[in-house]
Formats: C-alpha cells, structure tokens, sequence
C-alpha cells in the first residue's frame, strides 16, 4: 500500500528528506575532482559502488531483509546502470577536465530532467507553466556552459560529459523513487548495488586502471570514501525516500540548491574561485525552476 502524495504532511517531510539528500549530493563534484586528479575515472566508479556494496550488504544482513520481488530486478537494474555506473563514471571523466563549480552550475538543468522522467517512469504529468520555467532554467544553464566555455575544446567535451551525467542521474533519481513506492528506499539502493555487485568487480579487477598506492594522496582517498559511503549509499536512503512520499518531479526541484552546495564546497575544498558568472547565473536557473516547482503537477 502507498502513502498519498498530495497530503501537505507528506510533501514537507518528502522536501525535507530531499534537502537531506542534496546536501550529502552537493559535496560529490568537489571531492570527485580531488580523487580524479590522482586516480582514472572508471577506478573511482567501480571503487565507490564497492564500498558501498560492502555497507549494503552489511546492512541487509543486520535487518534480515527479504529478497526483493522478482519483477523488480529489471527495474533494479536500469537504476543501477544509471546511478551505480553512468553517473559517477561521466561526472567522475568531466571533472578531470572542468571546475567543480562549473560542474554544479551546468549540473543546476537537473531538476528538469529529473521532471521529465517522472513522466516517463511514474506517470507525473506537470503544467505547461511548470515546463515554461524549466526550460528557461535550461536555456540559462546552457549559455553559462556556452559563455564560460571560452571557446576551449576541453571545456566543451566536459560540458557534453555533464550532459549525460545529467540525463543518467536524474532517470536514476526518478526510477529509484518509483522502486521506493514498493520497498523501503535503502533497501532499494542496497539490493541495487547487490545485483550490480558481479560486474563491478569485473570491472574493477580486469578493466579499471589501479593506480600506485603509493602515489595517491590521502585527500584523495578520502575522496573515495566520501562518494563510496555518502554519495552512493547513505544518501540514498533520505533521497528515494523524499522522491517517493513527495512526487518526483516536486521533491526534485530540491536539487536546485545543490549548486550552491557545489559552489561552497569547491571554495572551502578546492580553493576555487568563484566569479560573478558562477554567482549570477545559478541564481537565475535556481529562480527560474524553484519558479516552475510552485506550478501544479498532476499525479
């Protein structure tokens, strides 16, 4: 049985728990590109989702959870391959190319996206003002990538990096709450990484470049282990949960503060500095889809 997705209770705790999520998500681009400095983009994909299938399997084993219906392995699986592999990995190659700041503002576009694939995924069916803001919040995003690109091929092939970093996170985001509505959200991400666990070790021990150890920093391990516990795992929990009680394409106009997390992060861990173009144009996408959040969503 699911909760009702229009009782005002249930939206604030859903926004509430989404805000949680987006917080842990924020710090991810700043201490990706300090781990992606020292170590290959696919060692840090498949290095993260190990640790937090290690965490995953702890915790199933703790709570004796059942075995997941069968019908939602398939599902399970797309939201694996998108979250567990497709994000991290295009986020992860980008980030050796462009800021972490510059990753958070072309990164704000997510809240649309993540919209959209309610639509598909849950059956969301938003306004045409919820799309008219949106997608001015889209074209903003798209000129600051364009403006700050300064006409450097790097920049651009990390912009279209992002891009499908984007896409994979925000179906990822809107299958993994739709998964919530039949099972607890961490058991949803915990199962997940269960079944993703063969390939990853796959990939880790026959395809992933192992870096010397010896030449690895610790902030950059620490890097690791902040993607592989928080970013990959535990906040999923709060964020699945949010997705699932609130409705997707509301709770997940929360990301739209995740640039400002991004941005913060990236001055305090990176030593970034961070220009009026940064400042202006994540406030106009921000204004510009929190906007669009206030507009009606059919469910």
């Amino acid at each position: 049985m699911t909760e009702r997705q229009d009782s005002p209770g249930n939206l604030r705790l859903g926004l509430m728990l989404g805000l949680v999520g987006v917080l842990i998500f924020g710090i991810t681009l700043p201490v990706t590109r300090i781990a992606v400095l020292e170590m290959h983009p696919l060692f840090m994909t498949t290095g993260r989702a190990l640790i937090a299938i290690v965490l995953a399997a702890a915790f199933l084993a703790v709570a004796r959870a059942p075995l997941p219906p069968r019908d939602m392995v398939p599902a399970m699986l797309g939201f694996g391959m998108c979250v567990v592999i497709g994000y991290p990995l295009l986020m992860g190659t980008a980030m050796q190319y462009a800021p972490a700041s510059h990753g958070g503002v072309v990164l704000a576009v997510q809240p649309l996206i993540t919209a959209l694939a309610s639509m598909r995924v849950a059956g969301e069916r938003p306004s045409p003002a919820f799309w008219v803001c949106s997608l001015a919040g889209t074209a903003a995003a798209i000129a600051y990538a364009v403006l700050s690109s300064a006409g450097t091929l790097e920049l651009h092939w990390a912009d279209l990096l992002l891009a499908g970093a984007t896409i994979a996170g925000s179906y990822g985001y809107a299958m993994g709450g739709h998964l919530t509505h039949r099972l607890a959200g961490w058991q949803v991400i915990s199962w997940t990484l269960i079944l993703m666990a063969p390939l990853m070790i796959v990939l880790l021990l026959f395809v992933a470049p192992i870096p010397d150890v010896t030449r690895v920093s610790w902030a950059a391990w620490g890097g690791l282990v902040y993607v592989g516990m928080f970013s990959m795992y535990l906040g999923f929990f709060a964020w699945n949960r949010g997705l699932a009680i609130g409705g997707i394409a509301k709770v997940g106009q929360m990301q739209l503060v995740q640039p400002f997390v991004t941005l913060a992060a990236s001055m305090l861990l990176l030593g970034e500095k961070i220009g009026w173009m940064e400042i202006v144009f994540s406030v106009l996408v921000v204004g510009l889809v929190a906007a669009g959040s206030r507009m009606r969503v059919r469910r």
